[in-house]
């Protein structure tokens, strides 16, 4: 018992060991994403813009006012998309859910776009964007899971998949009609449909910094019940975990994370499907460093895509999303191939 113990142990240390590599390896990539670009800058000058500012360096306004709010867009939608997709796949016990494949990006993104076409939008608020965004991610995610739920078998992986595919497509012809009847809207928001992070000022993270926060702290209070919930319901229920209750936590904030992330840098897709089940299986099942480990991974795929976006068609810039996709589509069909047999 003491060697499976210390065996247990030295197995739950070497888990926790992928964090702090993750962290090193996000600051490499933050100090590579604030150097590249048109006017690259050197690590010193990038020391010295995020100490002691100085008005009159024109490298250090385009570090304070461009680039550093682009990395840090970066990390908070990463994180954000790597916490979503991780949870999902947790909740529904399903390796290829995602939010962009099972229709949170859509619904998010449809919610925005008519907000925004509205005569008297309430766009003109900022602070609503996530809130707005969250909502249509919420309901069109709900529409997934009750028509999943129809018919003899209930609710199956490869019925919610095909329901959010399905659903994902009509939001999105939703958004083109709309964006084809109304001009105005389609200049606010055809780069933003891309998945693009340029542009991104402090003042719109900050608008969503909140509803992150608070999407943070319940997925922190349910992260225990959902390695107890991966034994099963019945399992669960009888060591007394309310499984409802956790199931719509996780839900709503798995939402509030969608939201905050298109709201600010627009529908960006297949991020939780790649870092989620790779975070898992570096935690060897533990929610508790799987979970953080998913928003890390999250994260430095983002970063490092948007570096990637930045510097491959240079000086000309793609759009993040593009890049994600490029990476994303082949995760996504050697995992269905692997799980739908």
């Amino acid at each position: 018992m003491t060697a499976a113990y210390n065996i247990r142990g030295s197995k739950t240390a070497l888990y926790g060991l992928w964090l702090p590599c993750g962290l090193v390896v996000l600051l490499a990539l933050a100090l590579m994403h604030l150097s590249v670009g048109a006017r690259p800058v050197s690590p010193q000058l990038i020391i010295d813009a995020l100490t002691a500012q100085d008005h009159t360096s024109f490298e250090q306004q385009i570090l304070l006012k461009l680039r550093l709010p682009r990395l840090l867009a970066a990390i908070l939608c990463g994180a954000s998309l790597g916490i979503a997709g991780r949870l999902l796949q947790s909740i529904l016990r399903n390796p290829i859910a995602e939010p962009h494949i099972l229709g949170l990006n859509a619904g998010a993104s449809l919610a925005l776009v008519a907000s925004t076409a509205l005569p008297a939008s309430m766009m003109m608020f900022p602070a609503s964007r996530p809130l707005i965004a969250a909502a249509g991610s919420g309901v069109l995610f709900a529409l997934v899971l009750f028509l999943s739920s129809a018919g003899r078998s209930g609710l199956t992986m490869t019925k919610v998949t095909f329901c959010g595919i399905a659903l994902s497509a009509l939001a999105s012809a939703c958004v083109s009609a709309i964006l084809i009847l109304d001009q105005e809207t389609l200049e606010q928001m055809r780069f933003w449909l891309a998945g693009d992070l340029s542009g991104i000022s402090l003042s719109d993270i900050q608008t969503v910094l909140p509803i992150v926060t608070v999407a943070a702290i319940a997925t922190a209070w349910i992260t225990l019940r959902l390695d107890i919930m991966a034994l099963g319901d019945k399992a669960a229920t009888s060591l007394g975990v309310p499984v409802r209750q956790t199931r719509l936590i996780g839900l709503i904030a798995t939402a509030l994370f969608c939201g905050a992330s298109v709201s600010l840098s627009g529908p960006i897709g297949f991020v939780g499907l790649i870092v989620g089940g790779v975070a898992h299986r570096m935690a060897g099942g533990r929610h508790m460093v799987s979970v953080p480990l998913a928003a890390l991974l999250g994260a430095n795929l983002m970063i490092a895509a948007d570096i990637a976006a930045r510097t491959i068609a240079a000086p000309q810039d793609l759009a993040t999303g593009v890049l994600t996709a490029f990476i994303g589509a082949p995760v996504f069909i050697a995992v269905v191939t692997r799980v739908l047999r």
